[in-house]
């Protein structure tokens, strides 16, 4: 695994540099305050009895070192200039860090994602919600593997650390950082593969919407969803991409919204900012989708099964069929979404 992160991140031009002034050691102390708050926040704010998954060690993991990286910036920007265990530490190492943590994160998107699909892959059918040791310990090895392959092929790969000596050494009014092409790559795969989904269903999703209401259940506001099925032999695969599409645009919209503005305007976010918590769990939803959709048929109806993703309730997409035998109903189906 560590050789494939070190071929990812061998090359200098597999990252955009974003040239910025020294003066950044106070900007990057609130940047990185802002991160660390938005990080915990929606570590707080998820809904707490989730399957555990890969995905959620690596968010906490990621708050962690974000939370680290914070400290120990403060802690320079304080001091100054002191020494530590025979080391000298300055505002210098200040960049240096960021650096340091902005190309780790660069290189780790696509290693997380494929090990996070291939989890939900194999477990999303699973209806126990709290699994044995052995599978914690398995995520918890799986997050450590990844961090110590990341940090490895950054500070052991001598064209980047000598890079950044460069840089550093005649460059000493700027901080380069490095926006991750890994990342942008994503963007892109997601936002074609999401167009590409609603321009193949938009007429059952523009049909879907104009049906819903708003109604009272159990003194909360719930959103109704009465269909009919233009076609009764609609491949049932072709009914839930609807389903999912509508579950997964009705939470994350604005990140899909920013992310193509995003595209569009050519910007390039330093990887340090760029891979945070309220963006893997964005992630996080759009693998799950794309889980159950492609292992439909082992879904079982239970309770556990639904709670799955921290943000996103995938309970309307399989309701009120979950095979392609399911015989259609005699009357309209009617379906409703606690929100």
């Amino acid at each position: 695994m560590a050789a494939i992160f070190c071929e990812s991140s061998s090359g200098q031009y597999h990252y955009t540099q974003v040239n910025q002034p020294l003066e950044i050691s106070c900007m990057l102390l609130l940047i990185m305050l802002g991160k660390v708050f938005l990080d915990f926040f929606m570590l707080q704010v998820k809904q707490k009895k989730v399957k555990v998954s890969f995905m959620g060690y690596f968010c906490v993991s990621l708050a962690l070192l974000d939370f680290t990286l914070l400290l120990s910036i403060s802690f320079i920007f304080y001091f100054e200039d002191f020494a530590l265990w025979g080391v000298r530490f300055t505002k210098y190492h200040i960049c240096l860090f960021t650096q340091i943590i902005s190309l780790t994160y660069g290189i780790l998107h696509y290693p997380v994602y494929l090990v996070a699909g291939l989890d939900y892959y194999m477990t999303i059918a699973q209806t126990s919600q709290f699994p044995k040791r052995g599978p914690r310990l398995l995520y918890v090895f799986a997050v450590v593997v990844i961090w110590m392959s990341g940090f490895f092929c950054i500070l052991k790969v001598p064209a980047i650390y000598e890079e950044l000596e460069i840089q550093n050494r005649f460059s000493p009014y700027q901080c380069p950082l490095y926006a991750s092409v890994q990342s942008y790559s994503v963007s892109c795969a997601m936002v074609l593969l999401l167009g590409t989904a609603l321009l193949a269903c938009w007429k059952e999703v523009i049909t879907m919407l104009l049906s819903v209401r708003v109604v009272s259940f159990a003194s909360q506001p719930v959103l109704m969803f009465s269909y009919v099925s233009n076609n009764s032999s609609t491949c049932f695969k072709w009914q839930l991409l609807t389903r999912l599409l509508i579950c997964f645009l009705g939470t994350w919209a604005p990140f899909v919204l920013l992310q193509i503005i995003v595209l569009f305007l050519g910007a390039r976010i330093p990887a340090y900012m760029e891979m945070n918590v309220p963006w893997l769990y964005f992630i996080n939803s759009f693998l799950i989708a794309v889980a159950y959709w492609c292992r439909c048929h082992d879904v079982e109806l239970t309770e556990e099964m639904w709670s799955t993703d921290p943000f996103v309730s995938w309970k309307f997409c399989f309701m009120p069929f979950n095979n392609e035998n399911t015989e259609p109903a005699d009357k309209p189906s009617t379906v409703i979404v606690i929100c």
